[in-house]
């Protein structure tokens, strides 16, 4: 890769016109391997191993370039392509030679196009440089040879999928496995030099059901670990089988919630969802400086955002937190930078952004967070996020705010968000700058002594800057979020721990729901045991 690298670009700075002032390459490497079964029979099974080529070329200088956001464009305007899987060198370098090409055109022309923008276009708010002077990167770390028991996971899954039987009510449900590997090779104009990687394992656990007004109801569950030797064993997979086998039956007879605004209690696992949502995205650098966006807290650095007891860090350095694997850990970003905490909200108050090498007004360096799906453009984003809190109560504590709470507001009851299955969020000038995050399991709670009521069809919604204010307590307990995040650059593996927050007011409205009424026929009889 170096060599190819040497011989394009000096060719390129001696023939182009415009000449490229910057050229790096990165190939991933990716070994996966997917199992999913259903009541005992496998349903799919695939394994695989892919190599990708990313081609990043810059003409222009770093003030002004061909990665220059035009207002209004989001064009996808640079490309990557596959590449051999073989490590046959001149299959390699004849691939990325071919990209070097066909990527330097398109830069060269979309830098034309910039130019022109830029005439005949007020001026606009942030003139920062397009690229940051960095130190290259000199690394080359032992990566992960990737393992898995195909044999011994496949009868895993088929037995534990059996579990399922044991409930009729549900339709559908699955357990899958999938165990990654991921090999980084990048080499860059300025000196870098780079081989690094990850391995990640995940069972996934889920299950649904249709009630009978038609609402389509599911639930889940999943481990996550840094290869599959770290999953658990069939005895705690078994236990959370069971639990979202149980909470799914009790949905399909539990009361549709009816819209409500009041104090509610949003467990470790959905406040990291919500943090993600509401706030990681709004704090990505790119958005303070893309006039398309809502730039809720472009000018707020330095003023409080949060309430004085929170503070927010993102970690990508952590690997580990309350005893589980961290998915949004990495060594270096996609742009060779390496990983580093970023203490963004201190004892409330903003101090920075997420960045890469993109400046904006006041942050002209990256701190470690230019990220990307392999074949999309790198942009900013998050990594692990951890809210910690020095206003903190044992559960109980909490609960009894939340009941006072009640109380205070005369609410004939507040809510309990268990568990989520994620949400999205809207930051663009253009649409609302609200949010929604998707609940699975929902409690009622009666100030009154009552048992807590499972309920259904809530979803809740919100706008950032009004959530934030209405945050009272947290938890003492931090819990963790694994998934991966879809946004401009493509799919990112990232995590949020959180404690628990009590919350002083938030918004449930109704789900939407099917019309479709439960299956007509009843299931088949039969019964089959595993091979």
């Amino acid at each position: 890769m170096g060599e190819e690298l040497d011989r394009n670009f000096l060719i390129l700075r001696e023939k182009a016109d415009p000449a490229p002032y910057f050229l790096s390459y990165t190939i991933t490497e990716q070994t996966a391997n997917v199992l999913s079964a259903s009541l005992g029979t496998l349903t799919s099974e695939h394994q695989g191993t892919s190599r990708y080529l990313d081609t990043t070329v810059r003409v222009g200088s770093p003030k002004l370039d061909n990665y220059h956001r035009v207002r209004g464009d989001r064009a996808h305007f640079t490309s990557g392509a596959p590449i051999a899987i073989d490590s046959h060198v001149l299959a390699i370098q004849r691939r990325m030679w071919l990209e070097t090409d066909r990527t330097y055109r398109a830069a060269a022309e979309r830098l034309i196009n910039i130019r022109t923008n830029k005439q005949v276009k007020v001026a606009e708010e942030d003139d920062s440089d397009d690229f940051s002077e960095e130190k290259p990167s000199v690394a080359v770390k032992a990566v992960p040879t990737h393992k898995f028991a195909t044999a011994e996971w496949t009868a895993r899954v088929r037995r534990l999928s059996l579990e399922f039987e044991k409930y009729p009510e549900i339709l559908t449900s699955q357990i899958s496995v999938l165990a990654q590997t991921e090999k980084k090779f990048m080499v860059s104009s300025e000196g870098t030099r780079l081989q690094h990687g990850r391995g990640f394992a995940r069972i996934m656990i889920t299950a649904h059901a249709k009630a009978e007004d038609g609402m389509d109801l599911s639930t889940s569950d999943s481990f996550e670990a840094v290869e599959p030797g770290g999953m658990p064993t069939d005895a705690a997979i078994r236990e959370s089988i069971t639990r979202v086998a149980t909470s799914l039956k009790g949905l399909l007879n539990a009361p549709v919630v009816d819209p409500f605004v009041g104090p509610a209690i949003l467990s470790g696992h959905a406040s990291g969802v919500f943090f993600h949502e509401i706030f990681g995205h709004r704090v990505e650098g790119h958005r303070q400086k893309d006039e398309s966006e809502g730039q809720t807290f472009t000018k707020a650095v330095g003023k409080p955002v949060l309430p004085e007891f929170l503070s927010v860090i993102f970690d990508p350095t952590q690997r580990r937190i309350a005893g589980i694997d961290l998915n949004g850990w990495y060594d270096f970003d996609d742009e060779g930078m390496p990983a580093r905490p970023v203490p963004l909200i201190e004892s409330g108050v903003l101090k920075t952004f997420l960045m890469s090498r993109s400046p904006i007004r006041g942050f002209d360096r990256s701190n470690g967070h230019g990220r990307r799906q392999p074949g999309q453009e790198i942009v900013s984003r998050q990594s692990n996020l951890i809210v910690e809190s020095s206003h903190k109560l044992p559960g109980k504590g909490l609960r009894d705010m939340l009941l006072d709470e009640i109380r205070k507001q005369n609410k004939p009851y507040g809510f309990y968000i268990h568990r989520v299955t994620g949400g999205y969020t809207t930051t663009s000038r253009a649409g609302l700058q609200a949010f929604k995050v998707i609940p699975l399991v929902v409690y009622r709670v009666y100030p009154d002594g009552r048992p807590d009521e499972l309920v259904r069809g809530a979803d809740l919604v919100g706008t950032p800057l009004a959530s934030f204010a209405k945050i009272i307590a947290t938890a003492d307990t931090v819990e963790v979020f694994n998934g991966y995040c879809g946004a401009e650059s493509g799919s990112v593996p990232v995590s949020a721990a959180s404690p628990a927050l009590l919350v002083r007011e938030i918004e449930i409205e109704k789900k939407a729901k099917s019309q479709d009424r439960p299956p007509l026929l009843p299931a088949p009889a039969g019964k089959e045991s595993a091979n």
